[in-house]
């Protein structure tokens, strides 16, 4: 029980002093800075959804309500903003798009395989359960932390080359997230390929290249909303350093590593694919 205390006070401890530098520049909705109040959505989404996806002992909505709190955090800044300039409106844009396919696509996914594993002895665990919530309120305002500072921003900055270069940046990313997980949902629904791994397309150049993606595309949030930026806001930048850690070692790569060890470590074309295949950064199999 101590540990997810513990756990619960440092995200909160981390979270509310960059959710106070985020606000620094923003335009205020009564007396409470928009950006703060943005940042505070996703922490109510889940400590809310929480509680019965405990009663019922269910993860089928963990990966929903995380979408559904960018949808509605960005949704505000949009509504509540006296004067949303074009950046912020682009960068609205974009964060909403990637949240509501990612959101759907993950959704169906659980739904379809009854469960999602990594929450088998989690979701028992009370504290554990609402440290895992809890974090997932902070991923939700942390990865879009920069972005939401640009769509808040009292202070308007004309687009330029740096803006355009972090929207290829998204655009990549995206097109690169969304044709890997088409590409493995294509390969896992071939019931001949059901204690198999994957290895054409996207992934014969990368083992997560949905991964790489996500990290490329909010990447390109950051590079987008840099200039609009000020003071204290360039605390914002650890967005795409929080995905990257996150993403690597926290959970899906770490994870998924560990589980593809576990389920075909004995099999020599794992072995050889591991070996050729880099772990993240695409880049030509080696033979």
């Amino acid at each position: 029980m101590i540990k997810p205390l513990i756990g619960i006070v440092v995200v909160l401890l981390i979270s509310l002093p960059l959710a106070l530098a985020g606000s620094q520049a923003s335009v205020s909705n009564g007396s409470l800075p928009l950006f703060f109040l943005c940042a505070s959505v996703g922490f109510i989404l889940h400590w809310l959804m929480f509680i019965p996806a405990y009663i019922y002992q269910t993860e089928h909505y963990f990966d929903l309500t995380g979408s559904l709190s960018y949808i509605a955090a960005i949704s505000m800044a949009i509504i509540s903003h006296p004067g949303l300039d074009l950046r912020g409106t682009i960068i609205a844009l974009f964060i909403l798009i990637w949240a509501a396919r990612l959101g759907s696509f993950l959704f169906m996914r659980v739904k379809r395989d009854g469960k999602d594993s990594r929450f088998d002895v989690i979701k028992t665990k009370f504290f554990r359960y609402l440290f895992t919530w809890t974090l997932g309120g902070a991923w939700v305002f942390i990865t879009m932390a920069a972005g939401l500072a640009a769509i808040t921003s009292a202070i308007q900055i004309e687009i330029g080359i740096v803006f355009y270069l972090g929207a290829a940046l998204w655009l990549s990313g995206f097109a690169v997230e969304v044709v890997a997980d088409r590409q493995k949902s294509i390969f896992r629904s071939n019931p001949d390929n059901k204690s198999k791994f994957i290895s054409s397309g996207l992934w014969s150049v990368s083992r997560h290249p949905n991964y790489f993606g996500e990290i490329v595309l909010w990447i390109g949030i950051s590079v987008m909303a840099f200039p609009a930026l000020s003071g204290w806001q360039f605390a914002t930048l650890i967005s795409p350093i929080f995905v990257i850690f996150l993403l690597i070692k926290v959970s899906g790569v770490r994870l998924l590593e560990e589980s593809g060890q576990e389920r075909w470590g004995e099999n020599e074309d794992y072995r050889k694919y591991v070996e050729r295949t880099p772990v993240l950064i695409p880049a030509i199999r080696r033979r």
